[in-house]
């Protein structure tokens, strides 16, 4: 990853901070989705505690990165963020994985998986899987609506600590890696 590209939101009177990273990420997706390309990562830079700030970082290079800056998914958020320019990564970064993180939050939906895999009785699974084995993350988050399913969803996202050397490989359409690393500077 030779470049990255910052997008900062403006304030509005109207929309809240996190409805318009929101929205900018749920429009990010399905670009990325689009255009099916693997090698962009996301960061957010201005991360604390459980919020994810105002500022979205996109990683890659400088071609994948324009190519997606050239594409119109940025369309109805113009007047929301200002965009800086696509510009070559600072030398001496730390870099760092930024990855989801699926909750455990539904216990129903555990029960009915552990019936359908293990064939017990909806009795031994609520025994097994408790209304308290619910689990909460305290991890920032974006609200998104699913496109198959129509329902909105949290994508929790975390960002590991910082490491000294880069770790390739590729991003999924949310631009999150379990595994690869971007540029934290």
């Amino acid at each position: 990853m030779d470049a990255y590209l910052d997008i900062t939101l403006l304030p509005d009177p109207e929309f809240p901070p996190a409805m318009l990273m929101n929205a900018l990420f749920g429009k990010l997706h399905r670009g990325l989705a689009g255009l099916g390309g693997q090698g962009i990562g996301v960061s957010f830079p201005d991360v604390t505690g459980t919020a994810l700030g105002g500022r979205l970082r996109l990683h890659g290079q400088t071609a994948d990165l324009e190519k997606l800056m050239a594409s119109a998914w940025l369309a109805g958020m113009r007047d929301h963020v200002e965009l800086g320019t696509v510009g070559a990564v600072p030398s001496h970064t730390g870099h760092r994985i930024v990855h989801r993180v699926q909750a455990k939050s539904n216990p129903e939906r555990l029960r009915r998986r552990m019936v359908a895999r293990k064939g017990v009785d909806i009795d031994e699974a609520r025994q097994a899987i408790p209304d308290s084995a619910a689990e909460t993350l305290r991890l920032p988050y974006l609200v998104l609506k699913s496109q198959s399913t129509g329902q909105q969803f949290r994508l929790f996202i975390e960002h590991l600590p910082v490491q000294e050397h880069p770790v390739e490989g590729t991003f999924s359409a949310y631009g999150l890696s379990p595994t690869a690393t971007v540029p934290w500077f």
